[in-house]
């Protein structure tokens, strides 16, 4: 079987195992208080925590940085966001991981180490180490954004612009 289709069958019958037993420790209506109480606190943890990541990723745009790691964050966000608002205190223990700040970092940063990032010959590397770097770097105290630099040849024979 496939893992995602695995985890969609056993994850329903482990929150409804799980419900059912809060349910006979503390009864059933403080187990759905429970289950609704979460639901609130998450989504009051994720509007901080939205409104903080978008402000640090418009801050790096405002001096032409990628905000690639806050574009990563806002995906843990939505997702725990989501999983937070489905009954369960598993899909609530996972929603929490990906909201609660230091949490969500450690398991970013494990899962970005894992990225293949693809660099251009010309791109210059935020530590300042690509081909182009002293003339970007000159070009920054400047003020200037990255460029990169080419050549062209258009390969159209029967093209209008043809300067032969």
């Amino acid at each position: 079987m496939r893992p995602l289709l695995l985890l969609f069958i056993i994850l329903p019958i482990l929150e409804m195992w799980v419900l059912i037993s809060v349910g006979e420790e503390i009864g059933a209506l403080p187990t759905i208080g429970l289950v609704l109480l979460t639901a609130v606190v998450g989504l009051a943890l994720l509007k901080r925590q939205g409104i903080s990541t978008i402000m640090r990723a418009q801050q790096k745009m405002q001096v032409g940085e990628l905000p690639a790691k806050e574009m990563a964050e806002g995906i843990f966000l939505a997702v725990g966001g989501v999983l937070l608002l489905t009954p369960g205190f598993i899909t609530d223990a996972f929603g929490f991981i990906c909201l609660i700040p230091g949490i969500r970092q450690l398991v970013l940063g494990r899962l970005l180490n894992h990225v293949v990032v693809v660099r251009g010959a010309g791109y210059q590397q935020q530590s300042g180490q690509g081909p182009d770097s002293r003339t970007n770097n000159r070009r920054e105290g400047q003020g200037a954004r990255n460029v990169i630099e080419g050549d062209f040849e258009r390969d159209d024979p029967d093209s209008k612009h043809n300067p032969d």
